[in-house]
């Protein structure tokens, strides 16, 4: 009989780190910031406030000669203190003194850096998406359990009070049975334009920025910002709704408690806001799911040029004046609950909309308190704790990755856990992993 990849994930999710050693409150859990730019600003924040609980950011790890310098510069100024600088990820793993690895590299690092420093027994915080691909998903979490590690994916809302209290109030029935799911990720986003093949910046190693990627001549272009360069290349990135909709579709799991993969996923799209650009993810995207056996339809949207909020709250919300939208609204039988941001929710209730049960936070990131989380994990040796642990990672990964192959297929997808595949459509399950390019190699001890 064939093995269902879902129990097989179910089993390994129960697994305690038992090979990590716990740390005393009295120690230091000393870090390791994998990718400076983006994301790694902020978890370099974090870290830094969390010096006071005894945490240390021992190093800096940058393909970026002198980006590497000049952060450490900058954190020596602001801090008093030093921080080791590699431009290898492999030279932080081989130090026996680091606990834990922070990574913020662009998404196709992710699976192979997570699954190294698992082999060399450090923690992981991990940037999301977890993984570039619905395979990769699997093998961090089989990682994780073979090498009893704690990974924890960057989906911070799971670490968020008021939206841990908006799924207690949803779960309880406070707008009753919840019949659709809508998440929105609308991104003002400046045109990609054309590819370009640019003199290579001194002081960037561009075989290791493209490590298990292919080969190709650098591009300012692939390089580009986060959300306007190699997100938006299937290479690299997993498009607006692999960048940001991943937060979002993890709420929309999460509230409805769909602990399995979906079994429908159909999604349009295009460069329907800038048509010339060379990018290969649309810049709108809409994106339909159905779980077997649930009376519930989910929808996700993206749309990368000017737009109204939907998700916001009127003339009351108070960042009505946001270009970027991001946020879930849930429809039940008895109202709705809308999630504009990171630290809020609304409930509007009967015919009549009248208020319900809400809390109102800043709208901001809030990342602090969900690397806290990861840091309570590793003290403890243990992902018994973890808020995002990577079984969650992976359902929620695997929404984003299915919405793209059903774009780049043009296919009404149906995946067969059974079989580890989507019937009738043998370029999206060809799609569902990815080659390696050595030696960036994914290791065998990880491969099904």
């Amino acid at each position: 009989m064939m093995t269902n990849r879902r129990d097989v994930l179910l089993s390994l999710a129960a697994v305690s780190a038992s090979g990590a050693t716990k740390i005393p409150s009295t120690e230091k859990v000393r870090v390791a910031l994998v990718g400076l730019r983006g994301r790694g600003r902020d978890l370099e924040k974090c870290l830094v406030d969390l010096h006071a609980e005894n945490v240390e950011l021992a190093a800096m790890v940058d393909v970026d000669a002198n980006l590497l310098a000049a952060r450490a510069a900058a954190y020596q100024q602001k801090t008093g203190r030093t921080v080791a600088t590699h431009s290898d990820l492999r030279r932080v793993l081989d130090d026996k003194n680091i606990h834990a690895v922070a990574l913020c590299t662009p998404n196709h690092w992710h699976a192979l850096g997570t699954v190294w420093a698992c082999q060399a027994d450090k923690d992981v915080y991990l940037e999301k998406p977890g993984s570039q691909t619905f395979r990769e998903g699997e093998i961090i979490a089989r990682a994780a359990a073979k090498y009893g590690r704690v990974v924890q994916h960057g989906t911070q809302n799971r670490s968020s009070e008021n939206i841990v209290e908006a799924m207690r109030q949803l779960k309880a029935g406070v707008i009753g049975r919840v019949y659709m799911a809508r998440g929105v990720a609308f991104k003002t986003r400046s045109s990609f334009g054309k590819m370009t093949q640019d003199p290579l910046p001194a002081g960037l190693d561009w075989d290791q920025w493209l490590g298990p990627a292919r080969k190709v001549p650098y591009s300012k272009k692939i390089q580009g910002s986060s959300g306007n360069g190699w997100h938006l290349l299937w290479d690299y990135g997993n498009g607006e709704i692999g960048n940001q909709g991943v937060h979002e579709m993890d709420i929309m799991r999460w509230g409805l408690g769909l602990d399995a993969l979906p079994s429908k996923v159909y999604s349009t799209g295009g460069k329907f806001v800038h048509p010339t650009d060379e990018q290969d993810a649309p810049q709108v995207q809409s994106t339909t799911f159905e779980y077997a056996g649930r009376d519930v339809l989910l929808t996700f949207e993206t749309r990368g040029g000017l737009t109204n909020t939907e998700a916001g709250m009127g003339a009351e919300y108070p960042f009505l004046d946001k270009q970027n939208v991001v946020g879930v609204i849930f429809l039940g039988t008895d109202g709705y609950m809308i999630i504009p941001d990171y630290t809020s929710f609304y409930t509007f209730l009967g015919r009549k909309r009248e208020k319900g049960p809400h809390a109102v936070g800043d709208g901001s990131i809030n990342t602090l308190p969900h690397v806290r989380n990861f840091i309570a994990a590793v003290r403890a040796g243990s992902p018994a704790g973890l808020n995002a642990p990577p079984i969650e990672l992976h359902r929620s990964c695997a929404m984003a990755h299915f919405a793209n192959l059903a774009y780049r297929t043009g296919s009404l997808l149906q995946y067969n856990e059974a079989a580890h595949e989507f019937s009738g459509s043998p370029e999206a399950t060809r799609l569902l992993t990815r080659e390696y390019r050595a030696p960036y190699a994914m290791p065998k001890e990880v491969l099904a």
